[in-house]
Parts: structure tokens; C-alpha cells; sequence
């Protein structure tokens, strides 16, 4: 974890928006729509601190910017899609973490990331959270360990794909805590934390924009923060290293890239861009309504009569992807997408004559 982080930092201070290669042939641009590829599927950490920023970013370029959600491979093909696209400004990369640590986990990475790709800027560093379904036993860091310690081999946790940081933190958990757990992959946070919220995983660590509402919802119990200090988003809860693991710091990092020719003006002006979403005022206090609404969604849902919640249901998916629809409601995919049916088929009943 500790090369991760180093080759991370070593990559965005030496790549600067000022070297990147390539004309300066952009003076008109945007024109149209940018397309900016999160590579991971709706509801995980990257997908909403993406879509925070969006917004505001297309009001400074004066253009729509289009979140396209291509998860899978621990972001790699979302990257491998944008590594192959034109450099022309319009398709841009949500770089992860882990695509810095992929090629020491995986046997073959189709791209490289100082070749293929041109730095745009750092967006945020983030913490993540140990958590798990409400009914594990374990309490707290230190009732964890002896839980998973007592069935070595036995117990899984979920990440968001082979080689993500996610898989890597647990891995970092497990390492210095002498444990063996079972590593269950998906296609991103967002699909792994509907199964933590419906028991049907047991644990995982997220990072804390797509896991606190979970938490603060009552669908998922927090053990810890992963750095070393507390996030002043949940000041309430420990760290790893304070529920018991000593030496336990790990985070995890968002930004956006572009394809290696894209031409140096362009850059300039996209870097320009980010860094005036992230920094105005405005976009914390969004981060904190998406939070909150999610906790209102959730509340909602509970309160509702069971006919006003399959209005509420049909509403939302015309907003929102059926993972968002679980991770809000704490049911399955399939649940989901069986209420779905249900209330349509009781609308249509309503409407015939």
C-alpha cells in the first residue's frame, strides 16, 4: 500500500499539465458535449464524487459533460475505452487509485499510464470505512479480528474488482492483522455495498462518499476509518489503528486524465476547469445534500405507505440506475427490479377503465 501511494504521488507531481505534448489547437473548445468515463458502474465513490463535480465543471467549460459509466477490471476498461479515443478533449478519464497499482496486480494491462494518458488534475483524496451488515457479531476493529480469526478461511469480504483499492486495503486489514479471508470481487462498490447492505456479504471496506449515507441510514455498521486520522465528515467514528490495528493508514484518491496527444491548450483549459469546480464554494455543500438525500430518500421509503413507495420507486428510476435504486432501499437488484414490475403493473390497473 505504501508503493501504491508513493507511485501515485510520484505521478502527479511529476506530470504536470504544462508538459503534456501536442498543438495548442484548442482555442475554440468545448464545442460539444464532454464525455467523462468513470470506470466503474453507478453508486461507488468515483461515480458520485464525479458527479458532484459535473455540474460545475460544465458551467465553466460553457458545455454538458456526460458521465459514461464503463466499470469492470478495476477500472481498467473505462481506461483501455479512453486510451483508444480520439485526443480531442471530449472523452476524459475518472482516474483511480488503483490504476496506478494495477500493473503490479494483474498479469496484463493493455495500457501504461505515462504513455497512453496526459494528467489533467487531482479532483480529491478521500478515506475509506471498514464496514459490514448490522448482523455480523463483531461490534468494533478488535471484535472483527477475533470474529474472522476464530474461521480462518471461511469468512469473505467484497471489493470493487481484483486489484482495486478497495481489494487492496482489505488485503493491507488482513496482513497486518494475521487474518484469512476470502477476496469476492465485483464490478465495482456499487454492486458490493448492495450486498453488504443485504447481508448477503459479510464485509468490505468503501470509500466514505459512497459508504457513509449506508451508514448513517442504519444499513451498514462502520468499524473505522482507514487513515490515520478521523474524517471530519463522521468525527464519531475511530480509526482502524485506534479500534485496535496498530499502523493502519490507507486512502484513496480521484482525478482526471486524457489521452496522451491531447493538445497541451486544451489541457491547460480542462485543469483550469477542474480546478475551479473543486474549489467553489458551492460544491462541498452538494457533496453534503447528496449525502442528505440519500438519508431523506431512505427515510421516505421506510415511511411511506407500501403503495406511495412504489410511486416513489417508479419516480426514482427514471433518475437513477437500479444499483442507486438498491443501495437507497437496501434491497437486491432483483428486488428492485420486481417492485418495479409490481407498481407498474398496479399503475397500469389503475388507468384502464
Amino acid at each position: 500500500m505504501k508503493r501504491t501511494r508513493a507511485l501515485a504521488v510520484a505521478f502527479w507531481a511529476l506530470a504536470l499539465p504544462l508538459a503534456c505534448a501536442g498543438p495548442a489547437t484548442g482555442a475554440s473548445w468545448p464545442e460539444r458535449p464532454v464525455r467523462l468515463v468513470v470506470p466503474s458502474v453507478p453508486g461507488g465513490g468515483t461515480d458520485i464524487s464525479m458527479r458532484i463535480i459535473a455540474p460545475k465543471l460544465a458551467e465553466f467549460l460553457g458545455q454538458q459533460v456526460v458521465i459514461d459509466n464503463r466499470g469492470g477490471a478495476a477500472g481498467n476498461i473505462g481506461a483501455e475505452h479512453v486510451a483508444q479515443s480520439a485526443p480531442d478533449g471530449y472523452t476524459l478519464l475518472a482516474v483511480i487509485a488503483s490504476h496506478t497499482s494495477n500493473p503490479y496486480v494483474m498479469r496484463k494491462v493493455s495500457f501504461n499510464l505515462d504513455r497512453d494518458f496526459a494528467p489533467v488534475s487531482l479532483v480529491v483524496i478521500v478515506p475509506s470505512l471498514l464496514v459490514s451488515h448490522p448482523s455480523l457479531p463483531a461490534k468494533n476493529v478488535k471484535e472483527l479480528i477475533v470474529f474472522v480469526r476464530a474461521r480462518p478461511g471461511q469468512i469473505q469480504f467484497a471489493s470493487a474488482g481484483l486489484g482495486s483499492a478497495p481489494h487492496l486495503m482489505m488485503a493491507m486489514f488482513n496482513n497486518l492483522a494475521g487474518l484469512e479471508m476470502i477476496h469476492v470481487p465485483y464490478k465495482g462498490a456499487g454492486p458490493a455495498l448492495v450486498d453488504i447492505m443485504s447481508g448477503y456479504m459479510p464485509t468490505m471496506v468503501s470509500n466514505i462518499l459512497s459508504s457513509l449515507p449506508r451508514v448513517n441510514a442504519g444499513r451498514m455498521r462502520a468499524y473505522g476509518v482507514t487513515t490515520a486520522r478521523r474524517s471530519s465528515a463522521a468525527p464519531e467514528i475511530p480509526t482502524i489503528a485506534e479500534g485496535g490495528l496498530a499502523g493502519y493508514d490507507a486512502a484513496t484518491w480521484f482525478g482526471i486524465l486524457v489521452p496522451a496527444a491531447t493538445p497541451r491548450e486544451i489541457v491547460v483549459k480542462l485543469h483550469g476547469a477542474v480546478v475551479q469546480a473543486v474549489q467553489d464554494p458551492q460544491t462541498p455543500e452538494r457533496e453534503l445534500s447528496a449525502f442528505e438525500q440519500r438519508r431523506r430518500l431512505q427515510r421516505a421509503l421506510e415511511d411511506l405507505p407500501p403503495e406511495q413507495r412504489e410511486v416513489l420507486l417508479l419516480r426514482l428510476e427514471q433518475e437513477l440506475s437500479l444499483e442507486e435504486i438498491a443501495g437507497i432501499t437496501g434491497s437486491g437488484r432483483e428486488t428492485v427490479k420486481s417492485r418495479l414490475r409490481y407498481a407498474m403493473d398496479k399503475l397500469r390497473a389503475r388507468l384502464q377503465p
